[in-house]
């Protein structure tokens, strides 16, 4: 009889942004490193992977990953029922503490415990350091305190609950080699329920890596960032987002004319991932056709947004207004 061997990878949902060495590619990348038989996510309910609420979610990683899964076969499972809704109940509990001053007292506890937890994050995360004692007992420490202050429900999104099933599920599926994708604050709680299980190990970053680290600071491009070198980087990368962000930082140092040649070219080609892609081209290019004085090639472009089966709020928000008023500079 074989053996089971599980693979536990942190995903980080938005924050993977700010972290180069661990960027929404790094799941991927160990994944496809430990070949597994399939991915678990221990984190997400099969309905929300179906109806793409991991989307809203900015689940980053899972827009590398799906696409991967379908091309390679590799099965990718859900585990986490009702997952998504028992979060909803941290929320709305958040939301019932701000409305009394005794509960805003209990959030400055809370606060105060999630301090050390965000220190931590601050710091580059690599796929060895997330496997490391030191920052688990961080992540260990944070849990604990809001489990003694506020119990182990509707406060935690009934955390302990839901990876207490989780990894029931896991235990039941027998031999094979498995890749458990789980969020961050859920990690060391199916850790500690799965004896079989073991954290990212030393990781030496891909080609694929280092090139979502490049993406991922245009994205976010801060003060500091060289446009002229960031630009030289994203020339280097193939594919539409590469190009969608070099037009970007045309726009932002004014050259308007070229960001519109640019992305006009991008949008004669393939760019439909990552999924969110799409929506935030498409918005994009209307405006700079709205600057062009391309009235109803604009409208065309807006109206390419809203007919997308999904698109994130920020490139719907653009197209309706779009559509409204033409898009000028202020």
């Amino acid at each position: 009889m074989g053996a089971m061997a599980i693979l536990l990878i942190p995903t980080l949902g938005p924050l993977h942004l700010a972290h180069p060495r661990y960027n929404p590619v790094t799941p991927l990348e160990l994944t496809r490193a430990f070949g597994p038989d399939a991915v678990l996510l221990a984190s997400q309910s099969p309905e929300g992977l179906a109806e793409g609420r991991w989307r809203d979610e900015e689940q980053l990683p899972l827009y590398h990953l799906l696409p991967w899964a379908e091309r390679t076969g590799v099965p990718v499972e859900a585990l986490g029922e009702r997952a998504e809704d028992l979060r909803g109940e941290a929320e709305r509990f958040r939301g019932y503490l701000e409305e009394m001053p005794a509960g805003r007292r209990y959030l400055e506890e809370e606060a105060a415990l999630r301090a050390p937890l965000e220190a931590a994050l601050k710091t580059p995360l690599t796929p060895e350091r997330l496997g490391d004692e030191a920052f688990l007992a961080v992540l260990k420490g944070y849990l604990e305190g809001v489990r003694t202050r506020f119990g182990a429900g509707p406060a935690t999104g009934f955390r302990e609950l839901r990876m207490e099933q989780v990894a029931e599920a896991i235990g039941r599926r027998g031999p094979g080699r498995y890749a458990v994708w789980v969020d961050l604050l859920d990690y060391p709680e199916l850790l500690a329920r799965l004896p079989e299980a073991r954290p990212p190990g030393p990781h030496e970053p891909t080609e694929a890596e280092r090139q979502r680290a490049v993406l991922d600071r245009a994205w976010r491009l801060a003060e500091e960032d060289d446009p002229a070198s960031l630009l030289a980087q994203l020339q280097a990368i193939p594919g539409a987002e590469a190009g969608y962000l070099a037009a970007q930082l045309y726009l932002a140092a004014g050259r308007w004319q070229d960001a519109l040649t640019l992305l006009e070219k991008v949008a004669e080609g393939d760019f439909h991932h990552p999924g969110y892609l799409p929506g935030y081209l498409l918005a994009r290019l209307g405006q700079l056709r709205d600057l062009a004085g391309e009235r109803e090639r604009a409208l065309r472009a807006y109206r390419g947004v809203l007919a997308l089966s999904w698109a994130p709020e920020e490139a719907r928000t653009i197209a309706l207004a779009g559509l409204r008023t033409p898009f000028r500079l202020e």
